[in-house]
């Protein structure tokens, strides 16, 4: 009886083990998502031209890169893990800005997204390798959108992806509202070879740096 109880917690250990060695937290990786614009809409708008843009996440502890790249030139939010600053570059070839903010200006520009609550069903589906689960997010102005979420992968700091901050894992899939768009990311693909510093290095010169009540007021955002 005493050896089929030891056989019995070896295997529930074991099973721990192996649940907890499933979960990986998420210091150092680069995540690819690819872009899919859904419109009904007959003419071109100005949001297709994102249509088959990709986003590239960067992230180094605390610190991260998001990088968006579309055909009409490429945008790359820093946030420094240290100080919580922000700051966003916008090169849209001969048009290039630095806009630097405060983590209270950061959150500001994602006020909308403050108390996301989430809802989980128990319809899963596999993503780049990973089960996912599905959840369907809701903001306070009432609107929804549908998120497919890994609990393989824990990211240490999630303010790089605001919408899915409250998230228990990392987001495989997700929709964000663009006006009337509806735009559909989905990750392609995550590296977790080391990340290099220069990643996180701000240009010295080429940008017009500007703060984020500048930027707002120009109509640049």
């Amino acid at each position: 009886m005493k050896k089929i109880t030891h056989i019995f917690l070896g295997l529930t250990a074991l099973v721990f083990t192996v649940q907890l060695s499933a979960q990986r937290k998420l210091t150092e990786a680069t995540i690819s998502y690819d872009i899919v614009i859904n419109t009904s809409n007959k003419a071109p708008q100005a949001a297709d031209l994102l249509d088959g843009a990709t986003s590239v996440i960067y992230l180094k502890g605390n610190s991260s890169r998001s990088e968006m790249i579309s055909s009409l030139g490429t945008q790359a939010t820093l946030i420094d893990g240290k100080s919580g600053d922000v700051t966003v570059l916008k090169d849209y070839g001969e048009q290039k800005y630095m806009i630097k903010m405060t983590p209270e200006n950061w959150k500001e520009s994602n006020k909308k997204y403050e108390g996301v609550t989430f809802t989980y069903t128990n319809e899963e589906k596999i993503i780049a390798g990973y089960k996912c689960q599905k959840a369907t997010g809701t903001l306070t102005d009432g609107s929804t959108f549908t998120v497919f979420f890994t609990k393989e992968l824990l990211p240490v700091n999630k303010d790089f992806q605001y919408l899915n901050k409250n998230l228990p894992g990392l987001a495989m899939q997700y929709e964000a509202n663009m006006g009337k768009t509806i735009v559909t990311y989905t990750v392609s693909s995550i590296n977790f070879n080391p990340v290099s510093q220069a990643k996180f290095d701000l240009p010295k010169s080429g940008y017009r740096v500007m703060t984020y009540e500048e930027s707002k007021g120009g109509g640049n955002n």
